[in-house]
């Protein structure tokens, strides 16, 4: 079935917290500040939001935000599967609530003190997914660890050092040096700046290869392209949206695919996303694309047919993702440099590159796409 221009989905408002290593406030009353935020940047007021959804991971019970927010009724609520893997699939579950009927004004949002309460990065001591049983006895405590390994066998491959790796990194801390928003606003490095971190599993990751552990919030407000036309609002269209889980995978732990210098995932993604959307990966004009850690970005660059397999290294250094370049990626500075708010701040820069309004903007902009590896979208004007 195919939905009337109409009834498709468009991201009406979007609303964040300053990122910050300290929040000095509870995580409720962050999600609180990001959503009404994203409900004023739509034009709308508490009660005319029906649907709500978050990750699985927030701690932020729906009620409790309807309650600070003063909503007073919703009809559809869901959470996404996974951590950063489902930033994406947050928009795709509010589109498909909105496109259905199932609400009319759906509340996205994500909070935490990532850095001055529970920190993601640091040991697992026990976790209730057994995946993680066949991983700590071999010391596997940490994300960085664990990812290491499908890392360093993409290294052994192509031939990558970590100075590869850093170049990246140098690119993220340029975006972020001009975005006030970032953590890292004013604090350019340099590829030496890069070499000189410690490491955190050598030879692979070193401190600046890693995301930034922060406190925040980020809120968006998604609805239908009619209901928005009648809204004091800019709002950015969601040609499409999706999400890919192989057999096999698995979201931390990703061992069990035969070629492991490769992200099948990201390529499945890429044919879904460009197969609604109706367009070439060529088209797209901005890239905003996860990273937890910076090689994942080649990996995705790659997967998504940006550049050819083993490929990335060489169109990094080449420029084509910095100021410039014919793939901008990360513009605001990515979870290197901007902060680290499980993937969603990625989507609220895309629309602000859409609107016009970011702080690196770029020119004619048509498409942006917005990777979480697992989960992805593609806005447009």
């Amino acid at each position: 079935m195919t939905v009337p221009a109409k009834q498709r989905a468009v991201i009406a408002g979007i609303g964040q917290t300053e990122f910050s290593q300290d929040s000095g406030r509870s995580t409720l009353r962050l999600a609180a500040e990001a959503s009404i935020a994203a409900i004023r940047d739509a034009g709308l007021e508490p009660r005319h939001i029906d649907g709500m959804v978050t990750f699985t991971l927030d701690n932020n019970d729906e009620l409790a935000v309807m309650r600070t927010l003063g909503i007073p009724e919703i009809r559809f609520a869901a959470r996404t599967r996974g951590g950063g893997g489902g930033a994406c699939a947050t928009v795709q579950l509010a589109a498909a609530a909105v496109e259905s009927g199932q609400a009319d004004a759906v509340l996205v949002y994500r909070a935490f003190n990532e850095r001055s309460q529970h920190r993601f990065g640091q040991p697992v001591q026990q976790s209730p997914d057994p995946a993680w049983n066949f991983a700590l006895p071999f010391g596997l405590d940490t994300p960085a660890k664990v990812y290491a390994l499908t890392f360093q066998n993409y290294m052994h491959e192509f031939g990558l050092t970590n100075a590869d790796f850093g170049s990246y990194t140098v690119v993220a801390r340029d975006w972020a040096s001009t975005n006030p928003a970032a953590q890292f606003f004013n604090r350019p490095i340099t590829l030496d700046d890069h070499q000189s971190s410690r490491w955190i599993v050598e030879p692979i990751l070193r401190k600046l290869d890693c995301c930034l552990e922060s406190d925040g919030g980020v809120a968006m407000i998604i609805t239908t392209a009619e209901r928005a036309a009648d809204l004091d609002c800019f709002p950015v269209a969601i040609p499409a949206s999706s999400a890919a889980h192989l057999e096999g995978g698995h979201e931390m732990f990703a061992y069990y695919h035969d070629d492991l210098a490769a992200y099948p995932e990201g390529t499945a993604l890429g044919r879904l996303l460009c197969g609604q959307a109706g367009i070439a990966i060529d088209d797209i004009d901005v890239a905003m694309i996860y990273e937890n850690f910076s090689p994942i970005v080649f990996l995705q660059l790659e997967a998504f047919g940006f550049c050819g397999r083993g490929e990335a290294r060489d169109f990094i250094a080449d420029g084509n993702i910095g100021r410039g370049g014919s793939l901008p990626v990360n513009t605001n500075g990515g979870l290197l440099g901007e902060g680290y708010i499980h993937g969603m701040n990625n989507i609220l820069e895309a629309v602000r590159q859409l609107r016009g309004t970011a702080a690196n903007q770029q020119e004619n902009i048509q498409h942006v796409l917005v990777s979480a590896g697992r989960s992805g979208l593609i806005l447009g004007r």
